[in-house]
């Protein structure tokens, strides 16, 4: 195979979570150009890839159907061997369906299935999501498993460097499923448990600068630095690899942790590990609550608000149960 194109037009952490593929493939097909379809705002998480020869982007919340079919016809133009569709629903089918590649590889409940050469089982219990999208290129490579991986530039390190003069811990508050995302008091909580002398960073994109402002307002904390829309996904991704430790919620940043194998505490509320988004990192942390509750899980990605009312899935996870590191200069 000469050409092979990736399609993962979801959220940031699809998109890691996506990116063993890459590796894989670049192993087993080191001369082959590889593509990665990804919608627009995402494209910076493959920046510079070493192993992309070009990121497609897919603005699909712009004239979401009038952009498809545009999208549809710049993918058959680049004569594709090979599609890899990671996701299972209908626009990225139909971008895989009639992409005109000679092999189109997707899961079987994808509703395009039926066009697709090669149909895979997605089993959403007991197994990774990363190992999920792994069986897509199976019988292309091996049954080998390869973690997500993301590449900062030397210039994203630079970046952060001046960040990193001392200790620090990093913490990412937000989520865009409200029943993913710890509540303000409970991140106020662990963060004044925590060590005075610690630097402690808190990470987000430009839509969540307000609620760390406020976690700032909140804990009073004079070291308490918000970093939320000042760095890119990749900058991001450098500075928690320098981290002691990562607090985050079963969102991207976990991801983006799992991906540079740094420290991580991830903090499941509504949503299971077992459903297979855990963290990866080597000695990561899961926080749920030790409550047997008859409404947990209540999804599979979250709610915009807990269906009871009460959110004690959140609300009785306690700060003891997540690490604390010492501080030592």
């Amino acid at each position: 195979m000469n050409r092979i194109l990736i399609v993962q037009t979801a959220f940031i952490g699809d998109v890691i979570l996506a990116t063993p593929i890459i590796e894989k493939l670049s192993a087993f097909y080191p001369d082959a150009q590889i593509d990665f379809l990804l919608r627009k705002g995402n494209e910076n998480l493959l920046e510079n890839h070493p192993k992309i020869n070009k990121v497609l982007i897919w603005a699909k919340r712009s004239k979401k159907y009038r952009s498809l079919f545009q999208v549809v016809s710049f993918v058959r133009s680049r004569n594709y061997d090979c599609v890899i569709n990671v996701q299972r629903f209908l626009a990225a089918g139909i971008i895989t369906a009639l992409s005109g590649a000679k092999v189109k590889v997707g899961f079987t409940k994808n509703p395009m299935s039926f066009l697709f050469n090669k149909k895979i089982r997605h089993k959403l219990i007991g197994q990774h999501e990363t190992s999920r999208n792994l069986s897509l290129v199976r019988e292309l490579t091996d049954d080998k498993y390869v973690r997500p991986k993301l590449y900062p530039s030397k210039a994203d390190f630079e970046k952060v460097k001046e960040l990193q003069t001392s200790r620090y811990l990093c913490f990412a508050p937000t989520s865009v499923w409200a029943t993913k995302q710890f509540p303000s008091l409970k991140w106020v909580e662990l963060i004044l448990s925590q060590d005075d002398n610690w630097t402690i960073y808190l990470l987000g994109g430009p839509a969540d600068v307000e609620e760390c402002e406020e976690l700032v307002r909140m804990c009073g904390r004079e070291n308490l630095i918000n970093l939320s829309g000042k760095l890119s996904f990749l900058e991001s991704a450098a500075l928690m690899q320098g981290a002691t430790m990562n607090y985050v919620n079963d969102s991207a940043p976990m991801h983006m942790a799992s991906a540079m194998n740094a420290p991580t505490n991830a903090v499941f509320c509504s949503t299971i590990p077992s459903f297979g988004f855990g963290p990866l990192a080597d000695g990561a942390k899961v926080i749920e609550t030790d409550k047997e509750l008859a409404c947990r899980p209540c999804g599979l990605h979250g709610k915009k608000k807990c269906p009871l009312g009460h959110f004690d899935c959140s609300y009785s996870i306690q700060k003891e149960q997540f690490d604390r590191p010492e501080f030592n200069q």
